[in-house]
């Protein structure tokens, strides 16, 4: 089946200005899209059928006065004031991450210390271990998951290190995250 996407709306500034956009898409893949800065439909990919249609979208004097005039002032006026006043909750939204450090022995000569973070809002954070206070490099030893989504809309985590047991130094899991400021949360084992 041919699948054809559009996509409009806008990205809000905090200084309370806007920028919009529009992307058509066909296949799953980057059609055209409105260029505002410039007024005019641009390919967004080198084929015959994406300058065609930016090429007749762009003689269609309708398409680009609805969307020179009429979708700012629409934005503006309805929408941007809507979604500055319900929506800055989303926006704002912080939940802390809950953090707990656990070790697994899947032999007698390894140890696995793992560093479960969950419940965290926005998406974006920092977890690191720490070997006697030194950030342990990336390395076959250390393995992240990607973070995954939670249920209840927030998300989650796991980093795991491999050690020798008994090796006597000290781990910590240190946790960074927009909620937390600059503060940082410090998990150690043991």
């Amino acid at each position: 089946p041919l699948v054809v996407q559009f996509c409009a709306g806008c990205v809000l500034y905090p200084n309370t200005t806007s920028q919009g956009f529009l992307n058509f898409s066909w296949g799953g893949r980057d059609l055209v899209a409105f260029e505002v800065d410039k007024q005019c439909w641009e390919a967004r990919q080198p084929s015959q059928v994406a300058e065609l249609v930016s090429k007749n979208l762009n003689k269609q004097r309708s398409v680009r006065v609805l969307l020179e005039q009429f979708v700012p002032i629409w934005i503006r006026q309805s929408n941007f004031l809507s979604l500055k006043r319900y929506g800055r909750a989303s926006l704002e939204r912080q939940e802390l991450p809950v953090a707990s450090v656990f070790a697994r022995t899947p032999s007698l000569d390894q140890l696995l210390l793992v560093c479960h973070v969950t419940g965290f809002y926005p998406r974006p954070i920092s977890v690191a271990w720490l070997r006697d206070g030194q950030e342990v490099p990336p390395g076959p030893a250390l393995n992240t998951s990607p973070i995954l989504p939670n249920a209840d809309l927030t998300y989650q985590l796991r980093s795991v290190l491999a050690v020798a047991p008994r090796d006597g130094h000290s781990y910590v899991c240190r946790v960074r995250h927009q909620s937390l400021g600059t503060r940082s949360l410090l998990i150690p084992w043991g």
